[in-house]
């Protein structure tokens, strides 16, 4: 093992899921479809399907999950062995709201989170809870068109503060919306229907639908942080960034100047929700480009009380980029304008693999934001066999994790950063949110389940099961 740095006391070592990528049970208890629940499975290369409505005879692999509804209690044994402190998961929206405008919560849904709140709590696992993780209901796409409709905004705290009154006694840790940033990436539109609900026509700007989205967004998030803490002042409430450092590819000056407006253009929404306040370039670039993005001084107000307490973020890769001569304005374009870096691997799925970016993210972001910080995202997507024995030899999965960690623990015992907690993606297998597949996986578990949703459903231990339960009992001190 490598040497690593040992952790401070109460650094919260444990793994993340999502709910609609494991818990499948998608029409039990009274839930509600949501936007998942209509993603059709892709593959690496082919973009996943989203269908207004689910339809016979097609595969929606968030339906099965990985069957954690019925197999919570197995898998957090599991992560007991392994000595999780914490576990980040997602409260899907449509089981405590199943259309999500509702008069009053599905109780059934609720009990369900009671249960398993108290059975991480049985084994002493604090609960990371995310409310909004790509899980919106289906019906407030439809019937209000998501965030571009203020409407939503009601609909999500309303949400919200069912859940802080419900489950505040269980749940210290809360995130508003699940890699609110990836709405940038504006030529998949996956992201801007899994963050904001939005179906755009042909004619819409979708940048300026985008921008529109998000403000309604932190407008919500920021609502959702006072409504938290007037319920329990101890509750902290977390954005959550994808958080991809990019870097110019040359010293050229007009590439640095070219990648400092690129990360300006993809963290401003951890500016406005960190700080409380939108940075002024981009209302000068709002100007330009003749963008009215509905703010009112009751919404500057808002954010301004509602900033947040932490910032939580998923690091996978790095990005670079260059300066083009035709883009005198510095417009970022995040599909087109990608470099590949020369001195990084990538993954079979093509992410570029910069253990060292992590270090540099987290250095950013404390200069930047200056809160305190939670990777509740870090993980390693790639094929695993299956030996004779039933064995699962993940050597690329323990390498990957453990030169990211190194990196994280040098940004804490070096560098001063107020790190408080790693969870890796992920705990368990899941079902892939970019193509559905089950193929790429990143658990320390395994799950004997295809892309189909074929398979036992057994659970067994790969060999990182065992580095990381040895990661945690050391406190990072043996990688």
């Amino acid at each position: 093992m490598t040497k690593g740095y040992k952790m401070p006391k109460g650094f919260l070592w444990g793994g993340a899921v999502a709910a609609h990528q494991v818990e499948g049970g998608w029409q039990e208890g009274g839930k509600g479809v949501s936007i998942a629940d209509t993603m059709r499975a892709g593959e690496n290369g082919v973009p996943r399907v989203e269908d207004a409505e689910v339809l016979p005879g097609k595969v929606y692999p968030n339906h099965w999950g990985v069957e954690f509804y019925s197999h919570y209690k197995e898998d957090i044994k599991l992560f007991a062995e392994m000595g999780f402190k914490a576990f980040r998961t997602s409260i899907a929206w449509t089981r405590i709201y199943p259309n999500g405008d509702e008069a009053v919560p599905n109780e059934a849904g609720l009990a369900f989170y009671d249960d398993l709140f108290a059975e991480l709590h049985k084994y002493n696992i604090e609960p990371i809870v995310t409310l909004s993780h790509f899980e919106m209901p289906m019906h407030l796409v439809k019937a209000y068109g998501g965030f571009a409709n203020r409407k939503v905004v009601d609909c999500f705290t309303k949400f919200a503060e069912t859940c802080f009154r419900r489950y505040h006694d269980q749940v210290k840790y809360w995130m508003t919306f699940n890699e609110i940033n990836n709405q940038t990436s504006w030529r998949d539109p996956h992201p801007l229907l899994q963050n904001s609900g939005l179906i755009l026509k042909a004619s819409d700007n979708w940048e300026e639908k985008m921008f529109q989205a998000a403000h309604l967004e932190f407008v919500a998030s920021a609502q959702t942080v006072q409504i938290a803490h007037a319920i329990d002042p101890t509750l902290k409430v977390g954005d959550m960034i994808a958080f991809n450092p990019i870097y110019p590819l040359t010293a050229r000056p007009e590439d640095v100047l070219y990648c400092q407006r690129a990360m300006d253009y993809r963290y401003y929404f951890g500016d406005v929700m960190a700080t409380g306040e939108y940075p002024a370039w981009i209302k000068k670039y709002w100007a330009r480009k003749g963008y009215d993005v509905g703010i009112t001084a009751a919404d500057e107000a808002i954010l301004k009380a509602g900033a947040v307490d932490f910032v939580g973020f998923s690091y996978y890769n790095s990005a670079v980029v260059k300066y083009a001569d035709d883009n005198p304005d510095l417009d970022f374009d995040e599909a087109s304008n990608q470099e590949k870096n020369p001195y990084v691997p990538r993954s079979d799925w093509g992410w570029q693999i910069d253990p060292v970016g992590l270090r540099y993210s987290i250095n950013w972001m404390t200069a930047r934001w200056h809160k305190p910080m939670m990777i509740v995202e870090n993980g390693f997507g790639a094929f695993d066999k299956v030996e004779k024995d039933g064995s699962v030899h993940d050597d690329y999965r323990i390498k990957y994790l453990a030169d990211h960690l190194l990196q994280a623990e040098k940004a804490v015992a070096e560098d001063g950063a107020d790190l408080i907690g790693y969870c890796p993606w992920s705990a368990i297998d899941v079902v892939s949110a970019s193509t559905g597949e089950m193929k790429k996986r990143y658990g320390f578990i395994y799950v004997d389940a295809d892309d189909q949703g074929h398979g036992t459903w057994k659970r067994s231990r790969k060999d990182s099961f065992n580095w990381y339960k040895q990661v945690i009992a050391s406190d990072g001190a043996d990688l």
